[in-house]
């Protein structure tokens, strides 16, 4: 019972837990089963080894990455219904992004210093891959909210603390994209703290609705030099054969064509002319055809509130557009693996034999590839295998083998999988 977290027999099973895995065992029957099962994907994910503080792949910008990330637009409904509330409380209010950095840590000073010494700060990630069991962490890794209480956490340096997290869903895809959490004491898993805090991620998600349905016309580029818009705006391809685009916090999957398109067009920022455009398309040199396809995927762009978005002599896009395949190098470049990772969900438009298409398909999966070879820990290279396009790359897998530490329980997946690939 939730009641019962902070309890000595609670407790108590827990740090015989964590014993149990010191002696090599794996004795995890007394831990709640939210609690266990937690622990065995932080386990897992890590290959067994201890939790370790890691910043976010954003530390060196953080407040850019804040003022842009959706999670921007709700901090008027946590400030109103969690973080004044708090105030002079002891008690911490995290809001994090979808894939368990923290963004936002806000309380009394002496609250903030003291979590700050165990790495519970803005750039931090706190994702069950790096910090294992937490409610942040955990809350994401469920898609649920929880409550983990004192040494229920994974990681001893977690142990002082108890908190309560809720995952906070875009109105528009239903995709996890930031968390709430609420952390201090005991007091942080009282019972109804679980209430208060999906009461306020329900609000915020009511506000983020409301605000994508009466948000102003889509902006062109270059109007209004102000803050980022809370809104990202996102051509999705990897892993992908249709792309989908949002726009001012609505979302359309486009036809195959108009992907290749579109594209295009955001990945050659400068423009292309109509002879570029439709040599990189391999359509046929009638301007005509060329021409009805960019008339309705201006009919597209419109019905998102963005028909001004296409401009021509050169063809081109008037408003900021990113594209995850460019993201995911800008990422490799700059060697967060883990985040090019998250974005990169396999091989982009694989079907598509547009030139174009074919040219930056290959770029983009080549130089993940060679990052993650060359530069990227173990950890990293797992979560690359489970892409379709590793399955067949002997090489890759080979590499895991010798980064494996000798007790991971993974070495043997990998074993058996270059069985299978051997003739």
């Amino acid at each position: 019972m939730i009641g019962d977290l902070t309890s000595t027999s609670a407790q108590g099973r827990a740090r015989h837990a964590h014993q149990a895995l010191g002696d090599g065992a794996a004795d995890l029957d007394g831990l709640r089963a939210v609690v266990r099962s937690s622990w065995l994907r932080s386990l897992e994910l890590r290959s067994g080894a201890a939790p370790a503080p890691a910043p976010g792949g954003f530390l060196d910008e953080l407040d850019r990455y804040r003022r842009a990330h959706p999670m921007a637009a709700v901090m008027p409904v946590v400030e109103r219904l969690l973080i004044r509330p708090s105030a002079s409380t002891g008690l911490l209010v995290a809001i994090g992004d979808g894939i368990g950095n923290l963004l936002w840590v806000e309380g009394d000073d002496d609250a903030v210093r003291r979590a700050e010494s165990r790495f519970f700060a803005p750039g931090m990630d706190w994702s069950e891959r790096v910090m294992g069991t937490s409610a942040p962490g955990t809350a994401l890794a469920t898609g649920a909210g929880v409550q983990i209480s004192g040494a229920e956490h994974l990681s001893e340096l977690a142990h002082i603390f108890s908190c309560t997290a809720v995952p906070l869903h875009d109105p528009d895809t239903g995709a996890v994209i930031g968390v709430v959490d609420i952390t201090g004491g005991p007091e942080a898993v009282a019972p109804h703290t679980l209430a208060l805090v999906q009461a306020t991620v329900a609000a915020a998600e009511a506000e983020l609705r409301i605000a994508r349905l009466t948000r102003k016309p889509h902006r062109t580029r270059g109007a209004g030099a102000g803050a980022p818009s809370p809104h990202r705006d996102v051509l999705q391809i990897t892993g992908r054969d249709r792309g989908l685009l949002s726009l001012g916090g609505s979302s359309r999957e486009l036809s195959r064509r108009h992907t290749e398109i579109l594209t295009l067009l955001v990945h050659h920022r400068d423009g292309l002319t109509a002879q570029q455009l439709a040599a990189l398309l391999r359509v046929e040199p009638e301007p005509a055809t060329l021409r009805a396809e960019l008339v309705r995927l201006r009919r597209v762009l419109t019905g998102l509130g963005a028909g001004d978005a296409l401009g021509s002599h050169p063809y081109r896009l008037t408003t900021d557009v990113t594209l995850d395949a460019d993201q995911v190098v800008r990422y490799v470049r700059r060697g967060a693996h883990r985040l090019a990772l998250t974005l990169y969900r396999g091989r982009l438009l694989p079907h598509s034999v547009a030139p174009g298409i074919v040219a930056l398909r290959v770029e983009v999966s080549a130089q993940l590839r060679e990052s993650i070879l060359a530069d990227a820990g173990h950890e990293a290279l797992m979560t690359y295998l489970e892409l379709p396009e590793a399955a067949d790359d002997v090489d890759a897998w080979r590499l895991a083998l010798e980064l494996l530490p000798p007790r991971s329980p993974r070495r043997a997946g990998v074993v058996a999988h270059l069985a299978r690939r051997s003739p």
